[in-house]
């Protein structure tokens, strides 16, 4: 079944191709929306995968919109999406 997740800390091109390259393997494809806020992530999802789901995006720096993180949570999320997004964009520029 089709289901859209809101994510955090999503901020570019880099960052989706780092949502892709990361959980696609473990998840299927996924689609990111760029276009609106805060960014939403689109996959056929089993709701058995659900915690998952949330532990892989976390560890990324992506945690789930409704997520409420606490203030260390919240700077270490967004620290990690940082480096998540560099990646994601040295990966872009390596297939072009």
């Amino acid at each position: 079944m089709k289901q859209i997740f809101k994510v955090q800390n999503v901020k570019c091109g880099g960052c989706a191709n780092t949502l892709k390259t990361k959980l696609e393997p473990l998840f299927g494809t996924i689609e990111v929306n760029l276009e609106v806020m805060p960014r939403e992530i689109t996959l056929n999802f089993d709701p058995k995968q659900e915690q998952e789901l949330r532990k892989e995006l976390r560890a990324l720096g992506y945690p789930m919109a409704d997520e409420h993180l606490g203030f260390l949570q919240d700077s270490t999320a967004k620290a990690k999406s940082f480096v998540s997004c560099a990646v994601g964009k040295f990966e872009l520029s390596k297939e072009q």
